[in-house]
């Protein structure tokens, strides 16, 4: 019988890899995990975390205003934008060091440097090599951007946190969730933002209703949104960045954040010299149980095919371990995963928009609300809320919820239970809701 140094070899110390190493050594397997970088990946380093760490800071702009509505009389408020990168910072090298331990209390071995497959149960790591049972592959994604000419003048998200000097004048390029998050952090700091989107919506695959609403709302809080168009040439001059856009429109910013979405961490892994399939992104191909087309080489998170999300990467990684070292009983069902999108206001979403429910269901119910909030009555802020169900006629079951407004993120996730339970219309108008919240609207609803 064959022997190896390692049950389990890891690649990648983000979410995925994390969780799996360190449940797969709780469970008494001998696991590995390589990292070349800081433990946590993007999500913690320069993604979710920070971000919204940002997004508090941006969000006290307008708490400071809106405070005088109320009797607050305070001074002109001043931003430090070096206390908050020295804060944040901070933060993140703690959470570094709670990864650390996490790994190091589970009886992990951590090895530093670029990981390589050299077999289907060997990888080296620097001049050294490591045999294992199983690989798993949790490298996770990176920041794309096309080639346009003067990209080499652009940022993408990753060095957004440390920008140095702070942008007065900002140009994100990009339509998703991380362009219009970063748009509307920067806007609330301080920065004159304009967002280009070369399509004719922002945020492609969410709810119609939802993003034309967040779009008003952006350009309501001072974000200059121009879709339908492209950057076509970036240069650089004395007083900054100049970017000509499509039909003779020229932009002069100080710096240009190129958010246009992110490709599977694969290169250099030696994936392709091994047999491993990969998809036209670069993504690893995976079955139903995140095994590769090699049987001993498993994928999980933004790396492989499925989608890109840190709670998913998570709940993918336990499906793994259980398979490998348990019972080989735990399922992932993706139908009612619940998101956010950290932009001013908020997005909550879980489950399917009115198009994807009309094109499954068929016949389907539709509520809706837009108000405005309760807190806005006295702040003099004309920010408004707007919340939806989607419901499938033929059963009454709530298929679809989706939220603009404060705290969405936080409001959707509790609701998210209750979809997945299987809830229907009649179960949300018999709940009673909690008075005065924006979140007692879900249950109210009746037309």
């Amino acid at each position: 019988m064959q022997t190896f140094d390692f049950d389990l070899f890891v690649i990648g110390g983000g979410s995925g890899g994390v969780r799996a190493a360190r449940m797969a050594a709780q469970r008494g397997a001998r696991v590995a995990l390589a990292e070349c970088a800081e433990l946590g990946g993007t999500c913690v380093n320069v993604g979710c975390i920070p971000k919204k760490l940002y997004s508090y800071a941006a969000g006290y702009a307008e708490s400071f205003e809106e405070s005088a509505g109320y009797g607050w009389k305070i001074g002109e408020p001043h931003f430090d934008w070096a206390t908050l990168k020295s804060r944040r910072a901070d933060e993140i090298h703690r959470l570094n060091g709670v990864y650390r331990g996490l790994l190091d209390g589970a009886g992990v071995t951590l090895i530093q440097g670029w990981a390589q497959l050299a077999d289907p149960h060997s990888v080296q790591v620097g001049e050294k090599r490591h045999t294992a049972k199983h690989m798993l592959i949790a490298t996770g994604g990176m920041p794309f951007v096309p080639d346009v000419a003067g990209r080499e003048h652009v940022v993408v998200s990753d060095a957004m946190f440390d920008l140095d000097p702070f942008p007065k004048r900002l140009l994100v390029v990009g339509g998703g969730y991380i362009a219009c998050e970063f748009a509307s952090i920067f806007n609330g700091l301080g920065s004159e933002v304009i967002q280009v989107q070369r399509n004719a919506h922002l945020l492609n695959g969410f709810d119609d209703d939802v993003r034309q609403f967040l779009a008003s709302e952006m350009r309501r809080a001072g974000i200059d949104i121009r879709l339908n168009s492209e950057v076509e040439m970036i240069t650089r001059r004395p007083e900054g960045l100049c970017a000509m856009l499509g039909r003779g429109q020229r932009v002069d910013v100080d710096a240009i954040l190129y958010a246009t979405g992110r490709v599977p961490n694969t290169q250099g892994l030696g994936l392709e010299a091994l047999g491993v399939k990969l998809d036209a992104r670069g993504g690893v191909v995976v079955d139903a149980h995140y095994r590769s087309s090699v049987p001993s080489v498993f994928a999980v998170g933004d790396v492989s095919t499925r989608q890109q999300l840190t709670p998913v990467a998570l709940a993918e990684a336990m499906v793994v371990v259980d398979a490998l070292f348990g019972k080989g009983q735990r399922q992932l069902d993706y139908e009612f995963t619940p998101t956010a999108v950290f932009t001013h206001p908020n997005i909550g979403t879980c489950g399917y928009t009115e198009a994807q429910a009309r094109d499954k269901f068929g016949d389907v119910t539709v509520f809706s609300s837009e108000f405005r909030a309760l807190r806005h009555t006295l702040s003099g802020s004309k920010e408004r809320t707007f919340m939806k169900l989607v419901v499938d006629k033929a059963s009454d079951r709530v298929v679809g919820i989706h939220m603009v407004g404060a705290d969405a993120g936080e409001i959707v996730q509790g609701f998210a239970v209750a979809m997945r339970a299987g809830a229907t219309k009649a179960v949300f108008d018999s709940t009673i809701g909690i008075h005065p919240t924006a979140a007692e609207e879900f249950v109210t609803m009746r037309a």
